[in-house]
C-alpha cells in the first residue's frame, strides 16, 4: 500500500505520474509552487485551525494539484510530504536558489543597512537566489538584503549533524515544525542532518526504517533513539538532545532518565536504536 502521507493521491484526484499506480477519478500534473514566507504550514485539512503536520521553508518547492478555498493542495519537493498549504504563502518559482541560510536565524532587510526595516526572520535551510550584493548584504529575490555572512552556497555544508542540532537547543517545541524557533523531535533531526547535506525522511516512524540499525552496546555520539513517536539525538553514550513536549523545547537529557520517564508516561521502551 501507498503511504498516503507522501502520496499525492486522492479517491477523486492524483499526480499525472500514478496512473497505472493508484485509481483515482481524474488525474493532472502538478504546478510547481515556491513558498514566499519565512515558514509555511503544511497542514492535514484546508482549515487555517487544522493540525500541522509539516512546515516549509522560504523558497522551497511545493507541487500544487489543487487550488480551493484559499489552500492548495499538494505535495513537498523537499521531503514528499502530502497535504494542504495556504495560497496566500506560496509564489511562481523564481530562479533556481543560489544560497542557503546558514545561521540558526536572521533576518533580511528592507534595505542594505542594519536599521531599516527587518523583512522577515528567515530560519536555517531556507534557500534564496542572490541577485544583488553591496557590501556586508546580499539580496534576496523575493525577499531583502540578508547578511551575507549568514548566508552559504548551496551544497556547501556542515560536517557535524550534533554540532547543527546543538544549535536549536532551547528552541520552542512545535508539533511539526521545523523552524529555529520550534520544531518536533523529527523535525530536529531531519533539520540536523540536512544541515550536513542529507536528506530524511519526515516522521519518525519513516526515519526508524531509513536509517541503518546499531546495537545498543555500541551506541555513540550522533546515533538515535526511537520510542513510539518519538526520537532523540545521542550527544554520548549516556546522554540524549531532543525537541520533546515534556519540556516544550529542544533540551539535553540523562538516557537512562529520558527511558524512565517515557515508559512511566506510558510512551513505552525504546524501540530501535538508528546511525545515520
Amino acid at each position: 500500500m501507498s503511504d498516503p502521507r507522501l502520496t499525492l493521491a486522492r479517491p477523486d484526484l492524483a499526480d499525472l505520474d500514478l496512473q497505472g499506480v493508484v485509481a483515482a477519478e481524474r488525474y493532472a500534473a502538478p504546478a510547481v509552487r515556491q513558498v514566499a514566507v519565512p515558514a509555511a504550514a503544511l497542514r492535514k485539512s484546508p482549515h487555517p485551525l487544522a493540525e500541522q503536520w509539516d512546515q516549509l521553508l522560504f523558497g522551497e518547492r511545493f507541487r500544487v494539484l489543487e487550488v480551493k478555498d484559499g489552500f492548495a493542495w499538494g505535495q513537498a519537493a523537499r521531503d514528499g510530504y502530502v497535504g494542504y498549504v495556504a495560497v496566500d504563502d506560496l509564489a511562481a518559482p523564481g530562479a533556481p536558489p543560489t544560497h542557503q541560510v546558514a545561521a540558526i536565524r536572521t533576518y533580511a532587510f528592507a534595505e542594505p543597512d542594519i536599521k531599516s526595516r527587518p523583512v522577515g526572520l528567515y530560519s536555517r535551510g531556507a534557500l534564496t537566489a542572490i541577485e544583488a550584493a553591496e557590501g556586508r548584504f546580499a539580496r534576496g529575490e523575493g525577499t531583502g538584503w540578508f547578511i551575507a555572512a549568514h548566508l552559504a552556497p548551496v551544497g556547501l555544508t556542515a560536517a557535524d549533524p550534533v554540532a547543527a542540532a546543538l544549535d536549536y537547543l532551547g528552541a520552542a517545541y512545535q508539533w511539526g515544525g521545523r523552524e529555529s524557533t520550534g520544531l518536533d523531535c523529527s523535525g530536529l533531526v531531519q533539520q540536523a542532518l540536512a544541515a550536513c547535506g542529507r536528506a530524511v525522511p519526515r516522521d519518525t516512524d519513516m526515519q526508524l526504517a531509513f536509517f541503518a540499525p546499531v546495537d545498543e552496546a555500541e551506541r555513540r555520539r550522533g546515533d538515535l533513539v526511537f520510542w513510539r513517536g518519538h526520537v532523540a539525538l545521542l550527544l554520548d553514550e549516556n546522554t540524549i538532545l531532543h525537541a520533546n513536549a515534556h519540556h516544550m523545547a529542544v533540551a539535553t537529557e540523562p538516557l537512562d532518565a529520558a527511558i524512565a520517564r517515557i515508559a512511566a508516561a506510558g510512551g513505552g521502551p525504546v524501540t530501535g536504536w538508528r546511525r545515520p
